[in-house]
Parts: C-alpha cells; structure tokens; sequence
C-alpha cells in the first residue's frame, strides 16, 4: 500500500511489538516521533541518551523483548556507544535506530555530522544504513530478526531526508528466531560424560536466562543430583532456594560454589561464555583448576573454547540442549553418590550463609591496615556488609535488581538471592559505571508490577543521576540505594596496596545529601544511617512503589573497602621502581 516513509517506519514498530521507544527529541527523526502517540508507542525522553540506552538494555532483560532507543544524528548518537557496548556485552536485544545527515550533504561537515557507523562496529552484530525510502520497512524489520536472533544490539542507519517520502510498502510480519538444537553426536557425548561423573556440576549462564531454560535447568540438575552455580553477575540464572544451587562465581561469590566446582570432575557451562574475569580465584579459593572435563553450551560458535577448554562443545540454544540431555538421561539414576552430593551441598551452603550472616567488617590485606583505621575513625557507621544484609532483608522476593560497578556494589554479589529469572540486571563485562539508575527505570517500565531497585555508589549515581529528573516527570516508580561513603572505592583500594595510600582523584567529599537532592526533584527522599532503618526503608520504599511513589535511599557507611576487584591486573610500583614509594624519581 502507499504510505509515506516515516508510516512505514512506525507501522513497522508496531508490528514488531514495540511498546516504548528511548531517547531525546531531535529534529531528525521528528516526523516518525510525531506518530508515536497515534501508534500507541510510549516515547521516554530522557536527560541524557547514555541514560536511554541503559533504559533499553533494562526494559530488554526484564521483559525478554527487544529494546528500542533513538537519538539526534551527530551528538546525540555518540552519547550512545558506552550504554550500546554494556547491552553488547550484556547480551541484551536492542535497536538502536541512528539518524544519520541527509544523502545530499553526508561527507560535506555539515551541522551535526559525523560518520556514524565506526563507532558502533564493534559493539552491535548487524548495522544497516537505509539507502531508499521504499526499503525502510524491510531494512526495519531485518534489523529487529537479527537483534533477536543474535541476542545483541543492532544499528539502523537513517538519513533523516528518507523519511517524509511517498512509497510502496509492506509491512513485514516478525521473524521469529526458532531454537537451536545443539548436535546430536555432541550431546550423547555430553550425556555420557555426564552420566559416568563422579561429580558432575552445572554453571548456569546468561544463556539460561535468556532462552528460558531455568526449568529445564532445574530438571536436569535433579535429574544428576547435580550442584548449580550462578555465572558471574548471573544470579538469577537458578533458584536461590533450591536445594541445589550453590550460589554466585566470581568476584565477590560464593565460598560454597567455588568449593564445589572445584571437586568437579565434569562441569556443564550452560549458556555461558566462561570469560577470564568470571572464572578469578576469589576467597583463596583455585577453583577452576582446569582437571574437570568441560561441556560448553552456547548459541555463538565462536566462543566455544575460547577462553576455557571445551572437552565437548555445543553450538545450540540453552533450552533445547538441556531438553536434549534430559531425554538422552531419561533412565539416568544418581543413587548413592548423588545423595551424598547433595549432602555436601547442604554442609557448604550452610557454611557459607553462616559466614556471611556474622561476616559485619573487613580484613585487611597484608600490609594494609585501613579498614581497622575506618572503623576506628568513623564509629558506629554502618559497614558496607551490614548494609548489604540490611538491604537483602528487605527486599521483597520478586524485586528486580540493578547495581552500578564498584566497590560496595560489587560486594552485594554475595547478597543478592533471586527465585525468578530476568530479576538482576548487574553492568556486565563491559563494566562501566552509571548504569544501575537508568536500567532499573527500563526495567520498571518494561514490568511495571514488580519492585525494582537500584544500587550505587555515590561515585556511579553521579554519572547516573541526571535521570531523576526523567524518573519523575516520566513516573516511573523506583528505588534507588545510593551507598555514601564519599570515595571512589575500588580505585582507592589500588591507591592502599600498591600506590602507598597516595589518594589521587579518589575523594568525592560528602558536603551535600543526595537525599536532599532526590526531594528537590519530586522524589521521596530517606537517609539511613542503622541496619533496621535501612530494611524498613527499602520495603517500604519498594511497597510505595505500588502507588506512583520513586523514593532514593541515602545509606551513610564507613569508609571499610573490601578485596581489590582487580588483583590479576595489578602490581606493586615498588617491585618495578625501587625508589618509586618515595617519590624520589620525580624531579
């Protein structure tokens, strides 16, 4: 039918199921913005357009559906690449539609210009640039296949003089991806492996997430008596109270799943990349020591064995595999050694959550004695651990969780337990700071009805904290924790242990309440100083939530650090430069 280009653009919108766009208002894609009220598509004007891609990324893993975001060409486009490379790395579908210079004028250094293409190369899996105004249903459409096939962000280039045009057009129906089952021969060779184990472990992935195989994951971990562990920042990947799972990976993990994992004699990675970074000894704990045989499942073939050996590696979607192992399992009986795993699944997790419920302050590491001077300086304040337990208990068992990069933050992969899937959105590998605030507001427009909170540290909601105005005018109710400890804190426990406690640009001050700032933007604002104050305010915030309410919780904490976050990439300048903790190099 005939329609102009910009309808095509919308109708096609709104036949890919597109509810909410992200983004600010620019002149380049106004006449396809002008029909989004019409189309029944919520537009989120946002404060900054980092802040609408890390809302896409959000509404994306809460919901399952793609997430769309939207900007002026030049200025507005490159304010993307930092929240478009966290949902690359986050695995997270978005379209992320650039308007691009008219074709008259594209190379000339006209207002707003730049060439918009390089900069998203590398951090999404498709990019087109629309080249007819007849095509843009068809470019549209290829654009949202590929996002969800590849689970990734993809880029539509747009010449902003291609809408406003009269063409022939039909909108194409949504593509869906199908499930990939993995090979035959490998899964049999999975199965028998793992049907011969003597201890068998399963890391559950962001592929379990996202395919949806969380119940298939249950069935087959019952199926072999077999322990669960949560890949790094994936704790919603299995049920934390199933007698089984063992709890987080990683920086910040659990003792009980790294000690597990480490008896393992055949561990099946499901959906998960098995990244250098997720698989650091933490606690003292070598916990992949490369002696159990590795199955590896994954839909990108390319990660198969990259960063960690695959014994038996399987190019296929995280449900259908799982489904395949059930069946090739069918008769399996685990017996005696998988009542003994379970028992010792009990003993550890016990162990570990015993710990954790006395664990109030941190040790210092060799050489170091800040944190007892923390305590010793800043009496009575809270511990980042007494907060991070403070919060735990108040957070209600559906609540979806966001948190920002940092010290603190980091710490509350220890804490943070989940029994639904699509609840914790941590920044990923890509790790930048600023992303806890705007993804849980994607992720709150996305479900609505469940509580979602955010934390932070004070450092992070500063990058962040240009959307509370976007929280309030656009009434998205949420909570946001911000920790107030007035420091750069994982920067300035590198500054303890190998730079002499020379604090340079770690220092933030704490002249001002964030919660102050919050009421100055029609937000509730609460500060917290006693671990009870502090569970009472996060389930009550969380309960407001219920009738419009945004509230941002201010937690005053001592200035206690906990292990560095990044020992593997670090050294001690004195070992390299003799002279160096004197400074007697500087002339």
């Amino acid at each position: 039918m005939k329609m102009t280009s910009q309808e095509a653009f919308v109708e096609t919108l709104r036949s890919q199921g597109v509810r909410v766009a992200f983004g600010i208002v620019g002149s380049a894609f106004m006449p396809g913005l002008d029909l989004f009220p019409r189309a029944g598509i919520r537009f989120v004007d946002v404060a900054h357009e980092q802040g609408a891609g890390h809302m896409a990324d959000g509404y994306a893993r809460a919901s399952g559906e793609v997430g769309v975001c939207i900007a002026q060409n030049g200025p507005g486009v490159t304010n993307f690449v930092t929240a478009v490379a966290a949902a690359y790395w986050n695995h997270s579908p978005l379209v992320v539609v650039t308007p691009e210079t008219g074709t008259g004028t594209i190379g000339l250094g006209g207002f707003q210009e730049t060439r918009q293409l390089p900069y998203f190369a590398e951090i999404t899996c498709h990019q087109e640039t629309l080249t007819h105004p007849a095509r843009m249903a068809e470019a549209l459409a290829r654009c949202f296949q590929r996002a969800r096939r590849h689970s990734a962000p993809v880029q539509l280039n747009l010449p902003r003089d291609l809408f406003c045009q009269l063409v022939d057009c039909e909108i194409p129906e949504p593509v869906a991806p199908g499930r990939q089952p993995g090979d035959r021969e490998a899964v049999s060779a999975a199965a028998r492996l793992l049907a011969a184990a003597r201890f068998p472990v399963i890391v559950a992935g962001a592929g379990v997430v996202l395919s949806g195989a969380g119940d298939a994951c249950r069935r087959l971990a019952e199926r072999l008596d077999a322990p669960v562990a949560n890949s790094y920042l994936h704790n919603d990947s299995f049920p934390a109270s199933h007698a089984l799972a063992v709890g987080p990976l990683g920086y910040q993990g659990w003792e009980s799943a790294m000690t597990l994992v480490r008896q393992a004699d055949v561990i099946l990675a499901l959906g998960t990349r098995l990244n250098p970074f997720s698989t650091l000894p933490q606690h003292g704990i070598e916990y992949w020591t490369g002696a159990a045989r590795v199955i590896q499942v994954d839909t990108d073939p390319d990660v198969l064995g990259l960063a960690k050996r695959a014994d038996v590696a399987i190019c296929g979607d995280a449900q259908a595999v799982a489904e395949q192992l059930l069946e090739a399992l069918a008769d399996h009986v685990a017996g005696a050694s998988g009542e003994a795993r379970r028992k010792e699944v009990e003993a550890c997790k016990a162990a570990w959550l015993q710990k954790l419920a006395g664990w109030d302050h941190e040790e210092d590491d060799a050489g170091s004695t800040w944190n007892a001077r923390a305590r010793a300086e800043e009496p009575g304040k809270l511990s980042p651990r007494q907060a991070l337990r403070a919060i735990q208990q108040g957070l209600p068992r559906d609540a979806m969780v966001s948190t920002d990069i940092g010290n603190v933050c980091a710490m509350a992969n220890s804490y943070l337990r989940f029994e639904e899937p699509r609840s914790f959105l941590a920044p990923g590998m890509f790790g930048n700071c600023g992303y806890a605030f705007p993804a849980i507001l994607g992720a709150k427009v996305a479900c609505p009805d469940r509580p979602a909170v955010a934390l932070a540290g004070d450092g992070a909601f500063g990058i962040g904290m240009n959307e509370l105005p976007t929280c309030a005018r656009m009434q998205i109710p949420a909570t946001i924790v911000v920790f107030r400890n007035g420091q750069w804190g994982a920067e300035k426990k590198n500054d303890i242990l190998w730079f002499g406690e020379r604090f340079v640009g770690t220092e933030l001050g704490d002249d001002f309440s964030w919660a102050d700032v919050a009421r100055s933007f029609g937000l509730d604002g609460v500060r917290a100083t006693r671990m009870p104050e502090l569970t009472e305010a996060v389930a009550a915030a969380c309960a407001a939530q219920q009738r419009g309410v945004a509230t941002l919780i201010e937690v005053v904490l001592n200035r206690e650090l906990g292990a560095p976050f990044r020992r593997d990439a670090m050294q001690d300048q004195r070992c390299l430069l003799p002279r160096y903790a004197d400074l007697s190099i500087v002339r």
